[in-house]
């Protein structure tokens, strides 16, 4: 293995004139027992939900796939801060987190974490509300 994370998008043909975005994602971990994560995947690869909105012609690296720590959220700094050591420059929110996908059931911490991360990351960290 070479250390480097794989990149889940598919390449333009055109020269990329911005950088990779660097993606850690942030799931729900009580979702773990329904969900594998393959939609959010998906989601990337094909730049469509949230990513729809990134500019197009960045590819998409995936450097992390974690869970919040659990209820109530606490853990969660701790684990975009392990994310941006190994190079995510964007945080996502697993639809599981926001949306409730895929159990319509929202984590009513949500926007508490979201805040945290907005006031403890470095301003440049882009954080996205949800994947798909």
């Amino acid at each position: 293995m070479s250390g480097t994370a794989p990149t889940i998008a598919a390449t333009t043909t055109e020269a990329t004139s911005q950088p990779p975005i660097k993606l850690g994602i942030i799931r729900c971990q009580q979702t773990e027992d329904y969900c594998p994560g393959t939609k959010c995947f998906q989601t990337v690869q094909s730049k469509q939900g949230a990513f729809a909105e990134l500019n197009s012609s960045s590819d998409i690296e995936l450097v992390g796939f974690t869970n919040c720590g659990g209820c109530p959220g606490k853990r969660v700094l701790a684990r975009a801060e392990l994310l941006l050591k190994k190079g995510a420059n964007t945080i996502a929110f697993g639809s599981c987190v926001q949306k409730g996908l895929p159990l319509d059931f929202p984590c009513p911490f949500a926007a508490r974490m979201k805040k945290l991360l907005q006031n403890k990351l470095p301003t440049d960290i882009r954080i996205l509300d949800y994947t798909h």
